[in-house]
């Protein structure tokens, strides 16, 4: 996310090496690139000419502390801003109310409605202890109250069942009377998308929203969709009382476009991004942080906060006690190591993460190639017995035949995994007490597999 957006502004940025002062003169051209960034990123121009005036006014004329040099000075200028026009603060999902919390989910066809349900539903359990019901009044769309019945059952939420017959009104309303029966915390209703913004659907989600009078009214939105994702949100907004905003897909948007443009044009927080189909893949919205992401410094209390909620802490101090007594480090721990990579996002969302990684890497990671090369390395090490996963010694020939055609790969992915296990065990064998994930990562650099970006 935000990818061409960051490399700009580096390049801006740099351009004012050796100035003494931030001045007219020597931070014009700078702005002049910021604002061709900013509109290449699909910003909207009203933002965009808002956001280069508050620059220049807060630049011009600030001295240079002696620690700083002029593009630092501006880099700071600019990450306030940019933590202003994104709303300064992660607001998340108010329960100073009486529960069941209704939230009710808007937005159009094809932006990732029911899976943010579901996406939502998992947080709100996982991370605030809630108990959460979530029920489908799209009547419209072909399967769509089975697949979040399905996505219900994965996630462990409440599923309340509706039919195609049924009036989307009733189903809120019935699945509210339920909600307060069964005690649940939070109830999610998920409405159904158009796609485009038309009068029937505004008429049916006013309903709904007047029956079940909602605590919080989210417009869900494909970030992708830039400036248009304002504009919908605007139309919704004028229409819902909405509480705020969940960005969708912003693993596919280099651009960055919609965050930046819509609070500032609807005046509305957002509260959750999300990407990629999977249910664990929604996070809070902190603009302080994603300020950090888009000026290149990362995003470290994200990646702390999801390594908390993924590391199994019990499997890692066992790793650390088994190799400090100097058992090794087999192709289970491998193995092991690489399933709590996945559980984090997978490589590209650690490195979306980590300062100073320049675009060119977080697209060259990015590859779909890259996750099938970790799925491919799993399914070499669960192909093997779980004594050639201990003693990978033993694997000769005639076993690395069987493994290869075990997991249907070659046998030279065979080599390569047990070469790289080698390296690692050296590795981790050095460090120690300094083992886990993080170690493993920082000594993986250049011992990847062809084709994986360390």
């Amino acid at each position: 996310m935000f990818e061409n957006l960051s490399e700009r502004l580096s390049k801006t940025i740099k351009n004012l090496r050796g100035q003494g002062r931030l001045t007219e003169d020597n931070i014009k051209d700078t702005l002049r690139e910021v604002r061709m960034a900013l509109l290449e990123a699909d910003v909207a121009l009203p933002v965009v000419k808002s956001f280069i005036n508050r620059i220049s006014e807060k630049a011009i004329g600030k001295d240079v502390i002696t620690s700083l040099s002029p593009g630092q000075a501006l880099v700071k200028v600019v990450n306030d801003e940019l933590v202003e026009v994104m709303g300064e603060t992660h607001e998340g999902i108010d329960y100073n109310n009486k529960p069941p919390i209704v939230i009710l989910m808007a937005g159009l066809q094809g932006a990732g409605k029911t899976t943010t349900v579901a996406k939502l539903a998992r947080h709100l359990i996982e991370s605030d202890k809630k108990r959460v019901m979530v029920v489908s009044a799209d009547i419209y769309r072909p399967a769509a109250i089975e697949q979040l019945e399905i996505l219900a059952r994965e996630i462990k939420a409440i599923f309340f069942p509706s039919h195609v017959s049924d009036k989307p009104v009733s189903i809120a309303k019935k699945a509210l009377e339920a909600a307060r029966r069964d005690n649940a915390d939070v109830l999610i209703v998920d409405t159904a998308g158009r796609l485009h913004i038309d009068e029937l659907m505004m008429d049916e989600i006013q309903s709904i929203h007047k029956a079940v009078n909602p605590h919080e009214t989210l417009f869900v939105v494909d970030s992708m969709t830039g400036q248009d994702a304002a504009k919908s949100a605007k139309a919704f907004g004028d229409a819902l009382p909405l509480t705020g905003v969940v960005l969708t897909k912003v693993d596919g948007d280099a651009r960055g476009g919609a965050a930046l443009s819509v609070r500032q044009i609807t005046g509305k927080p957002i509260k959750y991004m999300g990407s990629g189909e999977k249910t664990d893949a929604l996070e809070p919205f902190h603009p302080d942080r994603i300020a950090s992401r888009i000026l290149g410094m990362g995003d470290i209390l994200s990646l702390v906060e999801q390594a908390q909620q993924n590391v199994d802490e019990d499997k890692a101090k066992k790793l650390m006690r088994k190799v400090k007594r100097g058992k090794g480090f087999d192709l289970d721990d491998l193995r092991d190591q690489f399933t709590q990579m996945e559980n984090m996002g997978g490589i590209a969302s650690l490195i979306d993460k980590l300062p100073g990684v320049n675009s060119s890497m977080t697209q060259a990671i990015q590859n779909p190639a890259h996750n099938k090369q970790m799925k491919r390395m799993v399914a070499i090490i669960d192909s093997m017995t779980p004594k050639e996963r201990r003693k990978p010694e033993l694997i000769n020939g005639s076993r690395k035949r069987r493994v290869a055609k075990g997991s249907g790969t070659q046998i030279q992915d065979v080599n390569r995994l047990l070469k790289q296990h080698k390296q690692m065990q050296k590795m981790m064998k050095k460090m120690g007490s300094k083992g886990g994930m993080a170690a493993m990562m920082r000594g993986m650099r250049g011992k990847m597999p062809p084709g994986m970006p360390f």
